[in-house]
């Protein structure tokens, strides 16, 4: 019987390449959802660099949330790297799940980061 941690690496893989069979002409957004804090980062594969970044840890957000792990967090991470994008030129992204399922957190996360400007 497959694990629930195996499930997630072959979900992750597949969705990874996918994203690469497609040929990637634009820059990335990849989301990590941990146990205690959610992060977020705009990456350009092409080049390799990060252009964009911000997580629950942000010195920025310190104060001003609850707990880095609910949706209410997950929202003003995602407002917080469309603005930091928006300020480097991005306006297209591919959004990138990072295998997990698009639903709650990374579902908050993709919601505000699209009000906030960003396209996927």
């Amino acid at each position: 019987m497959i694990s629930k941690q195996e499930r997630y690496e072959f979900r992750k893989v597949r969705s990874r390449n996918r994203l690469f069979e497609n040929g990637i002409r634009m820059p990335r957004l990849s989301v990590y959802r941990g146990a205690k804090h959610i992060y977020a980062q705009v990456v350009d594969d092409l080049k390799g660099v990060t252009l964009a970044a911000a997580s629950s840890l942000d010195k920025e957000l310190k104060g001003k949330l609850k707990s880095g792990k609910n949706i209410e967090t997950a929202k003003v991470v995602g407002a917080l790297v469309a603005k930091r994008a928006a300020a480097k030129g991005v306006k297209n992204v591919c959004f990138d799940r990072g295998g997990r399922i698009y639903h709650g957190r990374i579902k908050a996360l993709a919601d505000a980061a699209r009000e906030a400007g960003l396209k996927f």
